[in-house]
């Protein structure tokens, strides 16, 4: 079974202030960037972050053929709970996603 980083060029993750974490997908092609898209529902990002479905922003970006998904941060960036100050281990999860066999 395929992962999603095996159909993109890249996924990076980075703070965007201390409450907030920005997840960029940049995708090969205009028809990976739409079937990307169709998977990425709120259950999905709330099942993989454990943050509610309803607190996700999606960007689509197609002329640059990116997905930008921002959303919360469990714990404030710096503070005691915090175990990834820079925002950077949260694209791992999207990296790892399995994709479904058809895609």
């Amino acid at each position: 079974m395929a992962n999603l980083r095996d159909k993109v060029y890249k996924i990076r993750s980075k703070n965007a202030g201390p409450f907030t974490v920005t997840v960029d997908i940049f995708c090969r092609n205009q028809t990976n960037l739409k079937r990307i898209l169709g998977l990425l529902d709120g259950d999905t990002l709330s099942y993989l972050y454990n943050v509610e479905k309803d607190r996700f922003e999606i960007f689509e970006i197609p002329d640059l053929n990116v997905i930008k998904i921002s959303f919360p941060r469990t714990h404030i960036q710096g503070s005691r709970l915090d175990r990834d100050m820079h925002g950077a281990q949260f694209a791992e999860l999207l990296n790892e996603m399995e994709l479904p066999d058809n895609f």
